[in-house]
């Protein structure tokens, strides 16, 4: 998608500090972070969000899971992180990206509206 925030960011048009990238998925730190750690990991692939997901492209998920069990790892996130994906706006999804919020760095607390 030529408008999308996160394609302009996968072509490097938007920089970005990088913490992964393969030929499937970019990973990259949040410039609005929520916790000490706060890292977005997205396809490469335009899919619009976890709505859009289908058999044909189900399989980067998978790989965006195995990826983020390193990313934490790497990281030092010993002690645990949470993975998030919002769906829609009333989810809070605001970049019409799927993608997934990796969090931690420090103990987080449930909050829930």
């Amino acid at each position: 998608m030529e408008n999308c925030l996160f394609c302009k960011i996968i072509r490097g048009e938007i920089p970005s500090t990088k913490v992964y990238e393969d030929e499937r998925i970019l990973a990259f730190r949040d410039i609005a972070p929520q916790a000490p750690t706060h890292i977005l990991v997205v396809p490469k692939a335009h899919i619009g969000s976890v709505a859009e997901l289908n058999e044909e492209n189900a399989q980067v998920v998978a790989h965006i899971f195995a990826t983020i069990a390193h990313i934490a790892e790497q990281e030092g996130l010993v002690n645990g992180y949470r993975v998030v994906s919002n769906c829609g706006p009333d989810a809070g999804q605001t970049v019409g990206h799927l993608h997934f919020h990796v969090l931690g760095g420090h103990e987080l607390t449930l909050q829930m509206a």
